[in-house]
């Protein structure tokens, strides 16, 4: 008896992307070091008592805020002087954004992510990260495929094939019969 569905078992499936080597194991290392952090809390807690983890994880707390503030701070100095002076903010004062982040690391609760936060207010450790992040980010746009973000970076504007750009504006018809459209050219 025939119901009309074909009885071959092989299906073709389109074959999926491999993931990447960050997506496979940025989950693992995460939980890795969620459970290094309550280890190392319930060792110092077991060594120093309980109201001293707790004092420690409060001071980490406020050293957090006190340097987001004061990065904060800095780049909004940075940023209105620079709009005082009509151009771009000055890299004279940078690393804002590793202050941000050593800040934020010390707001988290734990020992490791302390240390690490610790770490990053050091200047010549804020270099170090930050020309290894970048030497990062411009190999990946380098090496990127089209269609990625670093596509998107290096293809801002529409090409012709000979490379010229091509300048044009998108004009959209209207039926005379329907409302008139709210986002009609301001000019006719």
């Amino acid at each position: 008896m025939t119901t009309g569905v074909p009885t071959s078992s092989h299906t073709t499936r389109p074959a999926r992307p491999r993931r990447s080597r960050m997506r496979r194991y940025l989950p693992l290392a995460v939980a890795v070091w969620l459970v290094l952090e309550i280890w190392l809390l319930t060792v110092v807690a077991g060594a120093a008592g309980g109201p001293t983890v707790f004092l420690l994880l409060l001071a980490g707390f406020v050293a957090g805020a006190a340097v987001m503030k004061r990065a904060g701070r800095r780049a909004f100095q940075n940023l209105n002087e620079a709009v005082q002076r009509g151009g771009t903010p000055s890299s004279r004062r940078g690393g804002n954004g590793w202050l941000m982040l050593a800040g934020l690391l010390l707001m988290i609760p734990g020992m490791i992510s302390d240390a690490l936060g610790l770490l990053l207010l050091v200047p010549p450790v804020q270099r170090a990260v930050g020309r290894l992040a970048e030497r990062t980010v411009e190999r990946k746009l380098r090496v990127s495929a089209p269609g990625t973000l670093g596509d998107a970076f290096q293809q801002v504007r529409i090409h012709r094939p000979d490379g010229k750009v091509v300048p044009g504006e998108v004009v959209r018809e209207r039926q005379d019969d329907g409302p008139e459209d709210p986002r009609r050219p301001l000019t006719r």
